[in-house]
């Protein structure tokens, strides 16, 4: 039984930064950096304010590529960015690269006191790798790690997973399916929820909101 599933997958995650460096590659991206553009743009309609400030929070944000997607972009000028890691080794990087950002150390499933409440927390890439992992331990980190970060957020919450509607599965992949999601997210986070099936990649994110107004 793997008791702290967090800790292997950040080891795997740091293994592929030591192999890729500062790349899509070395942030978990396997085809381009196109690819990690479109996602941070689909993870971030998540939020429906043009005007702000508000508050967002990467949680697993490696080397924060999400916070120069932000920059960017004059449209998302009223994002107030925080990004959050288990990974020192990727913190590191992230503050050379990004001086200027806010970036923290946690583990949230061991003690989230220090975490503050945002408005929305984008959860990319956090579960799409499981490694040796059992399926039914990946299940149950999944859960948990959800219930805490979604007590974190004021309006909502988007994280990605493998789909079950692929050709093959990948041993080291976690793959849901749909009425998994929902039948966690439903009872346990929120009704309000949108489930997004409409890219090229073999996945699946979710928004969930706290309320229908944030629809």
């Amino acid at each position: 039984m793997n008791a702290h599933p967090e800790r292997s997958i950040a080891a795997a995650c740091e293994d592929r930064l030591e192999r890729h460096g500062d790349t899509h590659l070395g942030n978990g991206y396997t085809r381009s950096p196109q690819e990690a553009q479109a996602q941070y743009a689909m993870m971030l309609e998540l939020i429906r304010e043009n005007s702000g400030p508000v508050t967002v929070l990467d949680f697993g944000c490696g080397l924060a590529h999400l916070f120069d997607h932000i920059k960017a972009r004059p449209e998302l000028a009223h994002l107030d960015y925080t990004g959050v890691d288990l990974s020192e080794k990727y913190l590191e990087l992230a503050r050379l690269r990004q001086p200027g950002a806010r970036l923290m150390r946690l583990n949230i499933l061991e003690d989230d006191s220090q975490l503050p409440v945002f408005d929305y927390v984008i959860m990319n890439g956090v579960f799409n790798y499981r490694g040796a992992i059992s399926r039914g331990e990946m299940v149950s980190y999944w859960q948990r790690l959800l219930r805490v970060a979604f007590a974190h957020c004021r309006k909502g919450l988007a994280f990605n997973a493998m789909s079950k509607l692929v050709d093959w599965e990948r041993d080291d992949l976690f793959h849901l399916s749909l009425d998994e999601v929902a039948a966690f997210v439903g009872p346990n986070l929120s009704r309000h929820f949108v489930i997004r099936h409409d890219y090229p990649a073999y996945e699946f994110t979710t928004y969930v909101y706290r309320s229908a107004t944030q629809l």
